[in-house]
């Protein structure tokens, strides 16, 4: 068995909310076994689960714990002579049954709307990247190339001139695309992914020999006001897990190196 396919149940363990709850689980073991600070390391643990379900917490994580990538423009990509515009797939929701068939997940539409948008306004081609990520495995058949394929097509009226619909990850998204701009003359990219997803995509995507105009989205601000946002919330821990999960893979890619 491929060890990658590990990655989610592993990264799953380390990140809210099941690494908080099994520290509150060992905490309370602890405590009943009469063991001092069994009940002081459920309560800690809790509090954390707590304050990163706050979307405020997620806002201050996305801008201190990861580096920080402007918005892009068009006069950007022109001056930075771009060939290309690269999207990165994001999930899909394998079944849609309101449209009968599969669809992208809130993120990967989100990307390649955007992606869609740069392409109207510089003129550029477009680029998508994704197959069936490690998690998706036995639930997902199509891959999230062909899906973003049908919808830029159906509903944006755009042919997407390269697909990669093999790559499970996105140091595979980097990995198998690259190649496939290369032969077509293309080095230099506008990537558009996520704000908290981009620092790992540029120095997988420059690492496999492309030059990369950051193009993010989907930046982690603050959308509801002082009181409720530092109040718990699934979309607040959501957040918070997603920017952790990248911080996480920053670190450990720091330590083991490609």
């Amino acid at each position: 068995m491929d060890l990658s396919a590990l990655k989610p149940l592993l990264t799953s363990l380390a990140m809210p909310p099941l690494a908080p709850l099994l520290l509150a689980a060992l905490g309370l073991l602890l405590a009943a076994g009469k063991k001092r600070g069994g009940l002081a390391l459920t309560a800690l643990s809790l509090a954390v689960l707590a304050l990163l379900s706050c979307h405020g917490a997620a806002v201050w994580l996305a801008r201190h714990a990861l580096p920080q990538f402007a918005p892009a423009s068009v006069a950007q990509l022109k001056t930075g002579q771009v060939q290309a515009i690269v999207v990165l797939g994001g999930g899909l929701l394998p079944e849609a049954p309101e449209y009968g068939q599969a669809q992208p997940a809130p993120h990967t539409a989100a990307r390649l709307r955007y992606g869609l948008w740069l392409a109207r306004q510089s003129g550029l081609p477009v680029a998508f990247t994704g197959g069936v990520g490690w998690a998706a495995q036995g639930a997902q058949a199509a891959s999230e190339a062909e899906v973003a394929a049908r919808v830029a097509q159906q509903d944006f009226g755009v042919t997407l001139r390269w697909l990669e619909a093999q790559s499970r990850d996105t140091a595979g998204n980097a990995r198998l695309l690259a190649p496939l701009l290369q032969r077509g003359g293309v080095q230099r990219i506008a990537l558009v992914t996520d704000a908290w997803h981009m620092p790992r995509a540029v120095a997988l995507f420059e690492r496999a020999g492309l030059q990369v105009t950051p193009a993010p989205m989907g930046f982690v601000r603050p959308i509801e006001g002082p009181v409720l946002q530092w109040l718990p919330s699934a979309r607040g821990l959501l957040a918070s897990q997603q920017v952790l999960r990248e911080w996480l893979a920053l670190a450990v890619g720091r330590l083991l190196p490609a």
